[in-house]
């Protein structure tokens, strides 16, 4: 598991991030304090206070270099 930082301060990045995991097979958590949603829910990220960082926890040992390069526009 890999963990790293996201900030999802717009309705647009929500769409785009959630369009851009759902890509991959993988399973993606988003963590806000001691809440954790599935990354690929639109919902559930809108559930969370997205005017803070969210730490994304990365289930995946392949792939690494595409998810990298996808996640590039939302990490801090």
């Amino acid at each position: 598991m890999k963990t790293v930082t996201v900030n999802l301060n717009s309705i647009e990045k929500v769409k785009s991030f959630v369009k851009d995991l759902n890509k991959f097979e993988n399973d993606f958590d988003l963590v806000s304090g001691r809440f954790a949603i599935d990354a690929k829910s639109i919902m559930g990220i809108f559930a969370l206070d997205l005017s803070k960082p969210l730490q994304l926890n990365i289930h995946s040992q392949y792939q690494g270099d595409a998810i990298a390069a996808a996640l590039s526009d939302y990490t801090c």
